[in-house]
């Protein structure tokens, strides 16, 4: 039977999970959580999450994410990809690691995004791992008790799921999480050992608030875009780059036209459903040459801040925005 098409919201929020086939407790290994934690990392750098909640469990993982322009399916293929391929070539293993595809469930309301973090970040204590969520490692909820340097969660996005006022929304957070750990029949005392950092003069909470988000009506505020063919696409970024396309899809190696390939490549696969496949053949290269192109413009793209300024601007233009 074929797969269901997924609808892909630009700003949405979404409660993303999958577990290992046959329950394997991959996670338990440390080994194994950090370098999935590393891969959603660069992820997360990469397309632009807000990770408003996270926790690896011993064999699945949960996570509660706003994307950006770039679709997730292309993130968690990435995601689950990679870390399959490390996994099964360490373990010289083969065959399917995960059970399915990832799942991802549209998160619609702001009770019901309330709901998944403490859902998520509560996974530890309901599993029977730990008593206290604090004490599991591989959790947002750590990183936010704990202070951590450098989380992978966006702590204040986070926290005003409970309160505008930092030192506010911290408590509000924390008593609703005793309030979970009731439900599930834990022991609700007080976290212990608290930082620093609950102790510093409040201030407001500074959500990342860059780029597209849902409205209070359900609608995206990111731009639509046009469906165009890999042709259309490449002659109209040639026509705003004052290039001929027969220069672009030639072998010169020019670098402006190099340059201009992994503008066109990156921003195609990354943000208007363009395919390796049709790229490949409308600008006459070989599908591995599309994807090394691809590879190199994100690195650039993440490295070079003039370069991504002219990526964003090329994106306004097609789009139709002038600015």
């Amino acid at each position: 039977m074929p797969r269901g098409l997924r609808r892909f919201v630009e700003g949405g929020i979404y409660h993303v999970y999958n577990r290992f086939s046959s329950g394997e407790p991959v996670f338990a290994d440390p080994e194994e959580a950090l370098e999935f934690i590393e891969l959603l990392r660069y992820i997360k750098q990469r397309d632009g999450w807000t990770v408003f909640a996270w926790v690896l469990m011993s064999n699945h993982y949960h996570l509660a994410i706003r994307s950006r322009a770039i679709p997730i399916s292309r993130g968690f293929q990435y995601l689950q990809g990679r870390f399959s391929q490390r996994f099964n070539r360490g373990r010289r293993r083969t065959g399917a690691l995960w059970q399915s595809r990832y799942h991802a469930k549209p998160i619609n309301e702001q009770g019901y995004l309330d709901r998944v973090i403490l859902y998520i970040h509560l996974n530890p204590v309901a599993g029977g791992l730990v008593a206290r969520p604090v004490d599991h490692v591989f959790s947002g909820h750590r990183e936010i008790v704990k202070g951590i340097s450098n989380p992978i969660i966006d702590v204040d996005d986070c926290l005003l799921s409970f309160g505008q006022k930092q030192r506010d929304a911290r408590k509000a957070y924390l008593s609703a999480i005793r309030q979970g750990r009731r439900d599930l029949g834990a022991e609700a005392g007080r976290e212990t050992g608290l930082p620093e950092i609950w102790f510093r003069p409040d201030r407001d909470l500074a959500p990342d608030d860059e780029g597209p988000y849902i409205d209070v009506l359900g609608r995206s505020t990111g731009p639509e875009r046009d469906e165009l063919s890999a042709d259309q696409f490449i002659r109209h970024c040639a026509d705003i780059l004052h290039l001929k396309v027969e220069d672009l899809a030639s072998r010169s190696r020019l670098q402006p036209l190099v340059e201009a390939r992994r503008f066109i490549v990156t921003l195609g696969r990354e943000r208007w459903a363009q395919s390796t496949k049709n790229l490949a053949s409308a600008l006459h290269k070989s599908a591995d040459t599309v994807t090394y192109i691809q590879r190199e413009g994100v690195k650039q793209r993440l490295d070079d801040e003039h370069f991504q300024q002219r990526y964003e601007k090329l994106d306004r233009l097609l789009i139709g925005d002038d600015r």
